[in-house]
């Protein structure tokens, strides 16, 4: 009996090593046999054109309260005080026990990452309260990637029906229906946002992953060329490739080069070194991008989050502050100086040695989930800036 024990305990380590020599080996094979929904395709109904008037359909918006995720406000770790304020950056950050700061008067309109891992369907349901693990993943990535714009007047993060993640693994049709489906959704959520918000107040417009390719189709064919574009701040379009030649020219308005610069768009994905981006660079290479062509070498567009501006070095002196989470993921605090930033010639940001954040981290070394975190403070005191240079200026 012990003999057939432990041969069956040297089964499960030979197991567990072929497993991890299998991942390591096909990284992108398993990961899109264990996501890719294996289900016809089920054709999303169009939402009713006053559904978004249902403040159920909204993580964030203006009424919602203490509960609202976007309004979350870390403090900064092991009683620091918020760092000096360097050059292109604002002050304007919270210490333990200090209030928050006070609100300016933009508004957000904030899309988030995907949170929806099922393999049951295609694009995340809605109906009763949707996929009980995909809404708590998506507050989650509320607190800790709309926060670091909440001292705007106004944040409105939809609910949508989110493309799965198998829908971005796969060649096959459905994968781009599911992503037209959730664009749909975030286009109806946008028009009621426009209609809401008081038209003099500036917008700025920001998403992460997921979230970002919607915000930049977002531009493209719903701000440029509108009195929407005469309100715009700026773009975040984080953790998603912008293409120099290929997508900037279509969304019509520019890439930031100056931390003061507005109505532009702002971009980055981070990868510690050594970064293996290889599966990154290969999918953003055979596009589409948004003029339907194919972006192959052409660089991404890398935004520097320390300076303001595109690409360069700086220190991470310059880092006023990295949300690192907890385990749970759902609370953390801000640390100073704790990582640096350098964009690379193929358009991918640097942040030099892995740093401790936490689990999620993707293969070769792509920070992707920590893409907002990691400047949580450096954004937020980007966009106070922009919109102060915004309100200045008209």
């Amino acid at each position: 009996m012990a003999r057939k024990f432990l041969y069956l305990v040297a089964l499960c380590i030979v197991l567990v090593i072929a497993a991890a020599f299998a991942l390591a080996l096909f990284p992108a094979q398993l990961t899109k046999w264990a996501s890719v929904p294996s289900v016809a395709f089920a054709p999303v109904t169009p939402l009713e054109a006053n559904a978004y008037e249902d403040p159920k359909m909204w993580y964030s918006r203006p009424g919602i309260g203490v509960s609202d995720p976007a309004r979350w406000q870390p403090a900064y770790a092991q009683d620091g005080a918020a760092p000096a304020a360097s050059a292109g950056t604002s002050a304007d950050l919270v210490a333990p026990g200090r209030p928050a700061p006070p609100v300016r008067p933009f508004a957000v309109f904030f899309v988030h990452p995907t949170s929806y891992l099922s393999r049951a369907s295609w694009n995340a349901p809605l109906e009763n309260g949707g996929d009980a693990e995909a809404e708590r993943i998506a507050r989650i990535y509320l607190r800790g990637m709309a926060s670091p714009f909440n001292a705007a007047s106004e944040i409105w993060a939809p609910r949508y029906r989110q493309a799965t993640m198998g829908a971005f693994l796969t060649d096959a049709p459905e994968g781009r229906q599911a992503v037209d489906a959730a664009y749909a959704d975030v286009r109806e959520a946008f028009r009621f946002f426009l209609s809401t918000v008081d038209p003099k107040t500036p917008i700025v417009l920001a998403g992460h992953s997921q979230g970002a390719l919607h915000i930049k189709r977002l531009i493209a064919e719903e701000v440029k060329g509108t009195p929407a574009a005469a309100r715009l701040v700026a773009a975040y379009v984080i953790g998603w490739p912008v293409s120099t030649l290929h997508d900037l020219p279509v969304m019509g308005i520019p890439a930031c080069a100056a931390p003061s610069q507005t109505a532009c768009v702002i971009s980055w994905s981070s990868f510690a070194e050594p970064a293996d981006p290889a599966l990154v660079l290969d999918a953003y290479a055979a596009g589409p991008a948004l003029d339907g062509k194919a972006p192959g070498t052409d660089p991404m567009l890398c935004t520097n989050p320390l300076t303001g501006m595109i690409g360069g070095a700086a220190d991470k002196r310059d880092n006023l502050g990295t949300l690192v989470p907890d385990g749970t993921m759902e609370k953390g605090s801000l640390v100073p100086a704790l990582v640096p930033a350098a964009c690379d010639k193929r358009g991918l940001l640097l942040i030099g040695p892995p740093p401790e954040m936490g689990s999620y981290v993707l293969p070769g070394n792509n920070y992707h989930v920590y893409d907002l975190p990691l400047f949580w403070a450096n954004t937020r005191a980007d966009v106070i800036r922009r919109a102060a240079e915004w309100k200045a200026a008209n």
